[in-house]
């Protein structure tokens, strides 16, 4: 069993598994190119069905160039807090093999791009930053505006920043500003057939 903030795990795991979670406030302060691409080389070192490495990640650092654009690509309700962060990141991942498999479709390319998402959270919060990924943001809109090629699915998209005190957001997110817990084990995990159906 381990422990960490308001988190308990029911196996001994590495705590910082505990430590990571996903917060909305952030303090906007600069980042270092060079800190971001930390982050992005540990993503780009995720295991990858047949190593294909089907990730791409497209990025801009607050106040670059493609920085309002970015932030404009995010639902409204991201938009409000996600302005605040250091870097925004698109995860897109090529949904075919390509030439060494002649161009078939690759079933894991989603869950090849979630690892690589999971490694670059990690590498944020061993780096002392917190990501925070999102759903909510313009899928369509991303492929056109930043020349995403046909045969890319828009995965997600990921804030990075240095946590900021929560009462910082609107009232509505200061309410869910904490680590989220999970599930019991035993209700995700089974030895052997599935059971229940949620």
């Amino acid at each position: 069993m381990t422990k960490a903030n308001c988190r308990e795990s029911e196996y001994p795991i590495d705590p910082m598994f505990l430590e990571r979670w996903s917060p909305r406030a952030f303090t906007g302060e600069i980042i270092e190119e060079t800190q971001l691409l930390t982050l992005l080389d540990a993503a780009h070192w995720a295991p990858s069905s047949s190593n294909m490495q089907p990730w791409r990640f497209l990025y801009a650092l607050k106040g670059s160039e493609h920085w309002e654009e970015f932030v404009s690509l995010l639902v409204d309700s991201n938009q409000e807090w996600a302005k605040n962060a250091s870097a925004l990141i698109f995860v897109v991942s090529r949904s075919f093999n390509g030439a060494r498999s002649e161009g078939r479709s690759s079933y894991t390319h989603s869950f090849d791009a979630g690892t690589a998402w999971g490694h670059l959270a990690m590498q944020a919060r061993i780096s002392g930053f917190y990501a925070h990924g999102m759903g909510g943001i313009k899928h369509d809109e991303i492929k056109e505006k930043l020349s995403v090629p046909d045969g890319y699915r828009v995965e997600a998209g990921i804030a990075v920043g240095r946590i900021a005190d929560k009462n910082t957001l609107s009232e509505r997110n200061r309410e869910r500003e904490f680590p989220s817990q999970r599930k019991p084990l035993s209700e995700v995990v089974f030895n052997g057939h599935f059971i229940g159906n949620d």
